[in-house]
C-alpha cells in the first residue's frame, strides 16, 4: 500500500532543516490551502524523509500551496504509475527514470518544460549534457535530479574485520568472483557479493565492455543469446563454487534497499546506483564504501557512464502545471532544499548547488560526491534512453536468472528464453 508522507513523525525527522526555517522567521502555511499538488516517487524511507522535509519548506515559503506526497518501492511504483496514467489520474509531479522517459513522453503523458525556461525553470548552469538527458525528440520532459552512475556498494568495516582487501576499481569480473569466494571461506553463510545475474545495470556494463549495448539507437537488443549465455554462465559458475549466495538466499532480495543482500547481512557487496549509498548506509551499522563495476582498469573499454539518477516530470494533464514547475525549480536550484536533499538522489547537476551542498556533507555522504568525481574520466558516453518495454525486460532478466539458479533451466536455455522474450516485448512496441 502506498504511504502518504504527511505524518508528524517524519516532519520531526527533518528537524534541523525545519528548525532553521523557524529561526528565519518564516511562518508555517495555513491549514486551508488554495492549491494542492500531488507528488509521487519511489525510494527508501531515507528519501521519503528528505522529500517530505523539502516539501514542508516549500509550503512554508509559498502561502496557499500544499504538496501531497506518495511513495512506493521500485517494483510497485511503475505498475501504479501506469495505472494512474491510463486512468487519467497521474500525479502532478512524477519522479521519472531515464529508462522510462521516452515511453511516457511519446505517449503524450508528460508536459514539456520548454515554455517555462528560463522564466520559471532556471537550470542553465546544469551544462548541456545534464539538461539534454531529459529531452525526448528535442523537447525537455525531465529535469535532472542528480548525476550518478552504477557502483558496487560494500561493507568496508566487515571486510577489514575478515582480514581481506577491499575491492578495487580496476578489478576484472574474474577477480571480483575470486574475491567473493574468499569472503565466503572466511565467514560461512556470508558472501563477498550478491548474485548479480539478474541485475540490469551490471549486465549493461558487461555488454558495453564487449563493444555492444543493452539497446541500439533503434530500440532493439544490442547483444545476442551468446552474450547472455556468457553472462548467466558467469554467475552460475560462481554459484556452483559457493562464491555467491545460493538461489534460496538471493531470492530474498525483492529489489528494495531493505531486502538487499547487504541489508540482510548475506553479502558484503551489492550492485546498485551510486546515489543509493545513503539509503543503504541508513540500514546497516557498519561503514560502507563503494567502487566501480568490474572495469578491468586503464585501457579497458568503459562499461559505465554518468546518468541522471532520476528526473522530475510533470503530468500533461496537470491543472497546476506552472506551480509544479516552480516546485521542480525549487528542488534543483534552492540552497536550503539542496542541503536537505544532500546527494541521496545523486550529485546535484547545478554547479552552484554542488558548491553549497558539498561543504555540508558528512564523511559518509561525501563518498558519493567524490565517487562521481573519481569516475568521470573513466566512463563512456550516455547511451540513448531505453525503448518502451525496457522496464519489463529488466524484470525478465531477474526472473530468468532465478530459473537458472533454481536449476529450472539450463544456462543455454535460459539465455535463449531471455532473448526470445525480450524481442517479443520490444516487438509489441
Amino acid at each position: 500500500m502506498a504511504t502518504l508522507i504527511t505524518n508528524r513523525r517524519q516532519v520531526l525527522k527533518a528537524g534541523a532543516a525545519l528548525g532553521a526555517l523557524a529561526a528565519s522567521g518564516l511562518s508555517m502555511p495555513a491549514l486551508a490551502q488554495d492549491t494542492r499538488l500531488r507528488m509521487f516517487w519511489w525510494g527508501s524511507k531515507e528519501r521519503a524523509d528528505r522529500t517530505n522535509a523539502v516539501n514542508k519548506l516549500y509550503e512554508a515559503g509559498h502561502s496557499g500551496i500544499g504538496i501531497n506526497g506518495e511513495t512506493l518501492g521500485w517494483p510497485d511504483y511503475w505498475p501504479r504509475l501506469a495505472t494512474q496514467t491510463a486512468g487519467r489520474n497521474a500525479p502532478d509531479l512524477i519522479q521519472m527514470d531515464y529508462r522510462y522517459i521516452v515511453e511516457y513522453a511519446r505517449r503524450g503523458a508528460l508536459l514539456p518544460f520548454d515554455e517555462f525556461m528560463p522564466s520559471i525553470l532556471k537550470i542553465e548552469d546544469f551544462g548541456k549534457d545534464a539538461i539534454d538527458c531529459g529531452r525526448v525528440d528535442g523537447k525537455l520532459y525531465g529535469v535532472n535530479l542528480g548525476n550518478n552512475s552504477t557502483a558496487w556498494v560494500y561493507d568496508a568495516e566487515t571486510i577489514k574485520q575478515l582480514g581481506l582487501e577491499e575491492p578495487q576499481w580496476d578489478w576484472s569480473w574474474t577477480q571480483w568472483g575470486e574475491w567473493s569466494g574468499r569472503v565466503a571461506q572466511k565467514k560461512p553463510g556470508y558472501w563477498g557479493m550478491q548474485d548479480a545475474g539478474g541485475v540490469e545495470p551490471s549486465l549493461d556494463c558487461w555488454t558495453r565492455q564487449r563493444g555492444k549495448s543493452l539497446y541500439t539507437a533503434e530500440g532493439r537488443l544490442g547483444f545476442d543469446a551468446k552474450d547472455m549465455e556468457d553472462w548467466f554462465g558467469f554467475w552460475h559458475g560462481l554459484r556452483q563454487k559457493g562464491a555467491v549466495p545460493p538461489a534460496d538466499v538471493q531470492a530474498l532480495d525483492k529489489n528494495a534497499p531493505e531486502s538487499s543482500m547487504l541489508a540482510l547481512g548475506k553479502a558484503a557487496a551489492i550492485s546498485t546506483n551510486s546515489n543509493q549509498l545513503v539509503a543503504h548506509q541508513a540500514l546497516v551499522k557498519t561503514k560502507l564504501n563503494m567502487t566501480m563495476q568490474p572495469s578491468g582498469g586503464q585501457g579497458a573499454k568503459p562499461g559505465q557512464y554518468l546518468k541522471p539518477s532520476m528526473l522530475w516530470s510533470i503530468s500533461a494533464r496537470s491543472k497546476v502545471a506552472e506551480e509544479a514547475v516552480r516546485v521542480v525549480n525549487y528542488y534543483v536550484t534552492d540552497p536550503e532544499a539542496g542541503k536537505v536533499l544532500g546527494v541521496e538522489r545523486g550529485v546535484p547537476a547545478s554547479k552552484a548547488l554542488r558548491d553549497v551542498v558539498g561543504p555540508t556533507l558528512d564523511a559518509q555522504n561525501k563518498i558519493a560526491l567524490d565517487y562521481i568525481s573519481f569516475i568521470t574520466d573513466k566512463v563512456g558516453p550516455l547511451p540513448p534512453s531505453a525503448p518502451k518495454g525496457a522496464g519489463e525486460i529488466a524484470f525478465l532478466q531477474k526472473r530468468v536468472n532465478e530459473l537458472i539458479s533454481f536449476e529450472q533451466a539450463s544456462v543455454a536455455d535460459g539465455a535463449k528464453q531471455f532473448v526470445d522474450e525480450a524481442n517479443s516485448i520490444l516487438d509489441r512496441g
